[in-house]
């Protein structure tokens, strides 16, 4: 068994968000911070996470972080707050002040609701972003006139070119539901995709909904919400 790693304390409160390392003298100094029991003196001293109590609570998720989120309608993907309302913002402000921030493996349109994986592990952004790793995402659609079913072998061809690209699609499984609602699954993650595929063939998407990325669902998450999940090493 790999020996618990020591770091510097004001490189702790610093990567994990709490404050800059300058801030720390300050924590310190109010007694904010106890070492296996006893308050921290120094700044600088190297200790054991594990041994570490701040405001009398343990580091917050000193292994990284990955959650599940519901996204809404009308919240971005991005820390730029020009944009508007953030998907940061439904999550602990702390943890965008984390060294590496949490960020989404991915992104939603703002109108696009549903499954949205966030995390500070950059490793599994890398791998689930990838496109050689041919991750599987379902989207339930809606659109705005009746679906003809010639739809299903055109997307399963592999043989759809979007506006502005050269290589087509790769096949992509639709299941028509009704005459206006489709789910559809693919395991790509180019800009807009879905809503291209669909306007391609004369269709605009009224509603698109996420309901599964890999192997994560929302599995009764209200939007808004989010759950912690394992460090796992899927979806491969």
């Amino acid at each position: 068994m790999t020996a618990e790693p020591r770091i510097r304390l004001d490189q702790l409160m610093s990567r994990y968000g709490y404050c800059s390392r300058g801030q720390s003298r300050a924590w310190v100094k109010t007694k904010r911070i106890t070492i296996a029991g006893v308050p921290a003196k120094d700044p600088s001293e190297k200790v054991l996470i594990s041994q570490i109590l701040i405001d009398g609570e343990p580091v917050e998720c000193p292994n990284g972080v990955l959650v599940v989120l519901n996204k809404p309608a009308g919240y971005t993907c991005t820390h730029d707050l020009r944009e508007g309302a953030s998907v940061y913002e439904l999550l602990p402000p702390r943890w965008v002040d984390r060294n590496p921030p949490v960020t989404t493996v991915g992104r939603l349109d703002k109108d696009t609701t549903g499954v949205l994986v966030v995390t500070d592990h950059g490793d599994l952004v890398h791998r689930w972003t990838s496109p050689r790793h041919k991750i599987s995402k379902v989207y339930e659609i809606t659109v705005g006139q009746e679906l003809d079913d010639q739809l299903i072998p055109l997307f399963a061809s592999g043989s759809i070119v979007l506006p502005g690209e050269i290589d087509p699609c790769l096949p992509a499984k639709l299941e028509i539901l009704t005459s206006t609602t489709a789910r559809l699954e693919l395991v790509e993650g180019r800009y807009h995709q879905v809503k291209r595929m669909f306007a391609s063939e004369g269709y605009e998407v009224l509603q698109l909904h996420r309901s599964r990325f890999g192997d994560f669902e929302l599995k009764g998450l209200a939007p808004g919400q989010w759950r912690f999940e394992p460090r796992i090493e899927r979806p491969k």
